[in-house]
């Protein structure tokens, strides 16, 4: 039998002073999953995830956790739900180690908060006051602090924003194996390598509305220009056929290189163009399109 969504958010609503923020988002997020969030600054992300957190009340629509009302059933929420704000403090003077030990102790069956510490690069850092870690420091603690209690769901905002490339790639690991042991994520990210690693699926909010839905490899598919080739013809080459170049989006010529945006039958026609005038294709490269691309196409369409 399917078993109901961990997450869902129907038609979810809040405006502050009058202007909406979240203007009618719907999504669901299935067991096991890591769903990911992506949109410009100032979307609605945050607002989003914070309703879903029982931090914000909405206006109108439907937000459950596990089948709980955020709101009306916090406390029970909170013994489901992990949580890594997109900006948080703690008491200047706790050293990591308090700060572990003091948050393993809200919980009746917490995590071994020793290996997260070793995971996150914390245990050289335990006797280390607040106010003295970095700022990547203190995002991993946070991390750590997020995934104490054993959460069945947990919802990380800006998972990997200060760190540096090494502990961006070793959370991005954690995270994974987190998933493997049957934790629901739920990931707000402005970073698309890290969307396109880590979320099964994705939905891009803007402007408050969700402008798509899908997996990493279905919104790139959507991506006006699905595929890009780029070469240094050894001879001319008339505009008007390469305009003429079936499911072409975009022409660009630079410094004697042209670069085209279209699909796979974009390319097949412009090698069969080559060929009947005999051109050759100099520093020839074929790429696929990103999900960055996908990401400003589908916001760009919105605005």
């Amino acid at each position: 039998m399917p078993t109901a969504p961990v997450i869902e958010v129907t038609d979810l609503r809040k405006s502050y002073a009058g202007r909406p923020a979240v203007d009618g988002v719907s999504f669901t997020v299935e067991e096991g999953e890591i769903f990911g969030i992506l949109g410009p600054n100032g979307a609605g992300k945050t607002t989003t995830v914070e309703c879903v957190e029982g931090l914000r009340e909405p206006d109108s629509g439907r937000v459950r956790v596990t089948g709980l009302d955020p709101v009306a059933d916090h406390e029970r929420v909170a013994r489901v739900l992990g949580a890594q704000l997109q900006e948080s403090r703690l008491q200047p003077k706790l050293t990591v180690r308090e700060a572990l030990e003091l948050y393993a102790a809200f919980y009746p069956a917490p995590a071994d908060w020793r290996p997260l510490a070793e995971r996150l690069r914390l245990e050289e850092k335990l006797s280390t006051r607040f106010a003295k870690l970095s700022g990547g420091q203190k995002q991993r603690l946070f991390i750590a602090l997020a995934l104490i209690g054993d959460p069945r769901v947990v919802v990380l905002d800006e998972l990997t924003t200060g760190l540096d490339p090494r502990a961006r790639r070793d959370t991005w690991q954690l995270i994974e194996d987190v998933r493997a042991r049957g934790v629901t994520v739920l990931l707000v990210t402005h970073f698309m390598e890290e969307a396109q690693r880590l979320c099964d699926r994705i939905a891009v909010i803007d402007r408050g509305r969700v402008a798509a839905l899908d997996t990493p490899a279905g919104l790139i598919r959507r991506s006006a220009g699905a595929t890009v080739i780029s070469f240094t013809p050894s001879g001319p080459l008339d505009d008007r056929e390469l305009n003429d170049l079936p499911a072409l989006v975009a022409l660009d010529r630079k410094d004697g290189r042209i670069t085209l945006s279209g699909t796979d039958d974009t390319v097949s026609a412009v090698l069969s163009l080559l060929a009947r005038h005999h051109i050759t294709a100099h520093q020839l490269r074929v790429t696929d399109a990103t999900l960055d691309d996908a990401f400003l196409d589908l916001t760009e369409a919105s605005a």
